[in-house]
């Protein structure tokens, strides 16, 4: 896990730089502040659009404001207006000539332009001590590459390798050699990349793809197995599977300079993203999309990037581009079935996944997704159904196959089928010992059942020791105390509960139990208004309003 770890320490090094960070400006009239202002809260929702219109509107109105020529360079090139943004980007670097996401983007525009030279003038003037002049540095290896000076390349990484990046870099050396043609040096830093992060799609198949130009199959057949056998899949690795299973090679990753400098991209920005900086990242994935424009992981990146903002009709433009013709096109599909789902249309959201999962029943995503929505949509045996037929399509005895029989269980306990859900939650938790979630859910039922009291409350109790900040499973705990009679226990544990969940119904009416049971009557009855009035959760409501009317043994009776 050590490139991971390097990776992080990427991370880490922008966060701490604030590539985009803003200036304190002065505002020369209240429309360029408003635009201004509208422009910020657009593009804290990426609303890129909308961003660029506003700080476009700021900008024109006062031309030689760094910091607002700035933001709208940003957001132009947020929203994939490479072109426009590196137009003004020369502006830009006129007013703030070390601005170093300017000499970025220009260098990137010169390297889509083959413009080499340009691209190597643009970059080598960044400081490399900084995240930005970090990839820089490593953009300006890849226009090195480009100029057929491998050697160079080589040795600029080398400087940059030298301040702990060493391990994040060697996956680039691998796909700069290869698009080099130095195959050997390419295998054996795809082999240093591997050995270090076994199970990351993109370094597999990177080293597949080698393995196999070489001839080297039956290497590349076991590289793939051995990603099979911990229960992964991808859509790029099942190609490439495809491929060397009948000999054939299945050429390379990245063909170009520019497609490896756009995967680099992609790597820094999906790692951004998943540390929650979507500003920055989307910049980096619309570079890498300017760069290599057929790139199906990054237009996939990009899209989970915009879902995860909320901007999901914006993200099924993204997938839409990949739904014909492509490796990812199932994938998409399905991405947009969730978003259609979220933008409120389940019945729409389970028509299409229907159509996909008969079109393609082996399909993992496909029909684990289909459960999911039955089970949101409470349509608990087709959830059951769907879960089982993703069991059989895994073999069910993986490692990662737990998910499949803690959600089915959920299913099943929610349809009435106890027997059948306590078994797949206890084999979920063979095959993922402590896991919280199951260990919780499990250990409520039995509590809420009245049985195993013992082993339940060990159960949460662990639970809680791995995510004693989860408001859920403190709320079992809590609920565990109360049915085994120790009031005082409940009531603090409960209490903590609902400072983590405020706003949940089920947890204020398990409080106002435990309240009344430590003989706190006013102070339940206080627990169990909430609960009937939160109002999201019709059974809840109606428990807690007999409960307001009657108290809590009248209404147990």
């Amino acid at each position: 896990m050590r490139l991971r770890s390097c990776l992080f320490t990427l991370v880490v090094l922008l966060s701490g730089q604030a590539a985009f960070a803003q200036s304190a400006m002065p505002l020369r009239s209240p429309s360029i502040s408003g635009s201004f202002l509208a422009g910020q809260e657009a593009f804290r929702d990426l609303r890129t659009e909308d961003a660029s219109r506003y700080f476009l509107d700021a900008a024109q109105a006062d031309w030689e404001n760094p910091a607002i020529v700035e933001r709208a360079f940003v957001a132009l090139a947020a929203d994939g207006r490479i072109d426009d943004a590196a137009a003004i980007g020369q502006h830009l670097l006129e007013l703030a000539p070390g601005n170093e996401l300017a000499h970025l983007l220009m260098g990137t525009a010169a390297l889509k332009e083959r413009r080499y030279t340009s691209a190597v003038t643009e970059l080598k003037s960044v400081n490399t001590s900084s995240f930005v002049g970090i990839t820089a540095g490593i953009l300006h290896a890849w226009a090195l590459v480009a100029k057929g000076e491998y050697v160079a390349s080589q040795d600029l990484l080398d400087d940059l390798g030298r301040g702990g990046l060493d391990e994040f870099l060697v996956f680039h050396r691998a796909l700069m050699a290869d698009v080099a043609g130095e195959r050997e040096a390419a295998i054996g830093y795809a082999d240093m990349a591997y050995e270090a992060d076994p199970y990351v799609a993109r370094i597999v198949e990177a080293y597949a793809r080698m393995l196999g130009n070489a001839g080297r199959f039956d290497d590349a057949r076991k590289i793939l197995a051995a990603y099979d056998d911990e229960g992964l899949t991808h859509p790029v690795i099942d190609q490439v599977r495809e491929a060397v299973a009948r000999d054939f090679r299945p050429g390379k990753l990245a063909a170009s300079a520019q497609a490896g400098a756009a995967e680099m991209f992609h790597g820094i920005g999906s790692a951004l993203s998943r540390d929650g900086s979507g500003d920055i990242a989307v910049v980096f994935l619309r570079l890498g999309l300017y760069l290599d424009p057929d790139s199906d992981v990054l237009a996939m990146a990009l899209g989970q990037l915009l879902d995860d903002a909320g901007r999901h009709a914006m993200a099924n433009k993204i997938y839409e581009r990949l739904l014909s013709g492509s490796p990812m096109k199932v994938a998409a599909g399905v991405r947009i079935a969730e978003n259609i789902d979220a933008l409120g249309d389940r019945s729409e959201a389970i028509r299409r996944l229907k159509n996909i999962a008969a079109a393609q029943p082996d399909n993992l995503d496909a029909v684990s997704v289909l459960g999911d929505m039955y089970r949101y949509d409470e349509r608990y045996m087709e959830a059951i159904e769907a879960y089982t037929r993703a069991l059989e399509i895994t073999g069910g005895e993986r490692p990662r196959d737990w998910r499949f029989y803690y959600v089915r269980g959920i299913a099943g306990e929610r349809a009435g089928e106890w027997d059948a859900a306590e078994a797949d939650f206890l084999k979920a938790l063979k095959l993922n010992p402590g896991h919280p979630s199951v260990l919780n859910y499990l250990g409520y039922v039995w509590v809420d059942k009245g049985i195993n009291l013992k082993r339940a409350l060990e159960m949460i109790r662990e639970a809680v020791n791995s995510s004693p900040t989860d408001g859920y499973i403190v709320d079992s705990l809590g609920w565990a105390y109360y049915k085994l009679g120790r009031a005082e226990e409940a009531v603090v544990t409960l209490e903590q509960a609902v400072q983590l969940r405020p706003n949940d119904p089920e947890i204020n009416d398990h409080l106002g139990d435990a309240y009344w049971a430590a003989g706190r009557k006013l102070e339940a009855r206080f627990q169990w208004k909430i609960a009937a009035t939160l109002g999201d959760r019709p059974e809840v409501t109606e428990r807690a309003t007999l409960k307001l009317a009657n108290g809590l043994e009248a209404s147990v009776d």
